[in-house]
């Protein structure tokens, strides 16, 4: 009877040992392998949110803005569906010439302000 008694609380004991090792290798495996940092998605409407606040765009501006970050959206969206090796530059190159075209349809009072709004983006990882 000891025996039998003994039997099944281990097998419990086995069965909760088993099911928090699983559960605790889920976030393990939801991490990426090659050491990257998790992608953090920020769509078009966030961002222009965000510029809008720190540099008061206009009503043309955010138009314009706005078209310009959901064509690159959509770009970049393509290039990691296809799994091009050489997305993180051109992702960089991207963005370079989006923040450019941005500046160009700023005012010299607003041009001070993007430029620290991006510097505020590069320091959180945005």
């Amino acid at each position: 009877m000891k025996r039998t008694m003994f039997r099944g609380y281990a097998m419990r004991a086995c069965a909760v040992a088993l099911c928090g090792a699983a559960l605790c290798a889920v976030p393990v495996l939801a991490q990426s392998g090659d050491g990257a940092p998790p992608v953090k998605i920020v769509y078009p409407g966030q961002r222009i949110a965000a510029l809008d606040k720190a540099v008061t765009l206009t009503d043309d501006q955010k138009t314009k803005i706005m078209a310009l970050y959901e064509l690159n959206m959509r770009k970049m969206q393509n290039m990691m569906a296809a799994h091009n090796p050489e997305m993180p530059a051109k992702m960089i190159e991207m963005r370079e010439d989006e923040n450019r075209q941005i500046r160009a349809m700023m005012t010299e009072e607003q041009r001070p302000k993007f430029e620290v709004f991006l510097v505020a983006q590069r320091q959180s990882g945005l």
